[in-house]
């Protein structure tokens, strides 16, 4: 049984602050945010977790691994360096999706993400050090068979980026309303996926329906590990090993 600990990251009242006293130039924007995902990234992959920028003033962490005291002095650091705060809900499930609704209720509860009275939000709770096993996390990292000979050396690139969004969208889809998993694009034709204790069939379920749905073929690695990083470099090897072998499914223990 995993039992995925998820954090929310959300910036405090970024809407607002992005028209006042006028509205920001976008580029300026989008350099910030860009800035902090990879300082939230480097501080948390540095705890052995994964950070994924979703719409980037929200951003989703798996964060086995990571006490509250880590997640306080990401606040700190953030809060030190840049002209926005960043409230932060910590919550367990047995699926990363139960932990996800949970960690977004405390920080709803606390205010409205535009509230300029919430900063800093800390709540939660993170898995304790004697209740964490090597099965609490899995990882699925998928990626586009032979994406460069199919799309990239064929297509110009804004229509490469809408086939490999397709697939993405589909498999997002359809991992969050059968299998309670939280499915990312991470660049590229990799999407990395945060799964409950799922088998072989299910993967290969999930597969068949991107196939069928966007008419992408998706190859799967899987690893399950006490942290994210770990289970994700299993889920890389086994990736290799569908590379190799031409497999379309491969669990890594």
């Amino acid at each position: 049984m995993t039992n995925t600990q998820v954090t929310l990251l959300q910036i405090d009242n970024y809407g607002p602050w992005t028209v006042t006293p006028e509205p920001r130039r976008e580029a300026d924007l989008q350099t910030l945010q860009s800035r902090l995902y990879a300082d939230v990234s480097q501080f948390v992959g540095a705890r052995d977790g994964y950070v994924f920028f979703t719409r980037f003033d929200n951003m989703i962490a798996v964060t086995n691994g990571l006490d509250m005291d880590d997640h306080a002095l990401l606040q700190e650091s953030v809060g030190n360096r840049y002209p926005v705060t960043l409230s932060l809900g910590v919550a367990t499930g047995t699926t990363p999706v139960q932990a996800l609704d949970d960690a977004t209720s405390l920080l709803q509860d606390a205010g409205s993400a535009q509230d300029s009275h919430r900063r800093e939000i800390l709540d939660g709770r993170a898995v304790e050090s004697d209740h964490r096993t090597d099965d609490d996390v899995q990882i699925a990292h998928f990626d586009v068979i032979n994406a460069t000979g199919t799309y990239t050396d064929e297509l110009n690139a804004f229509d490469t980026f809408i086939e490999i969004e397709q697939g993405y969208a589909a498999l997002m889809k359809y991992m969050r309303r059968a299998h309670d998993s939280l499915s990312f694009f991470v660049g590229g034709d990799n999407v990395i996926a945060v799964c409950p204790d799922l088998d072989r069939g299910d993967y290969e379920d999930a597969i068949a329906h991107v196939e069928e749905a966007a008419d992408v073929s998706l190859q799967v690695g899987v690893g399950r590990a006490s942290t994210a990083q770990t289970a994700g470099m299993a889920a890389k090897h086994a990736l290799e090993a569908c590379r190799a072998d031409g497999s379309r499914v491969e669990l890594d223990w």
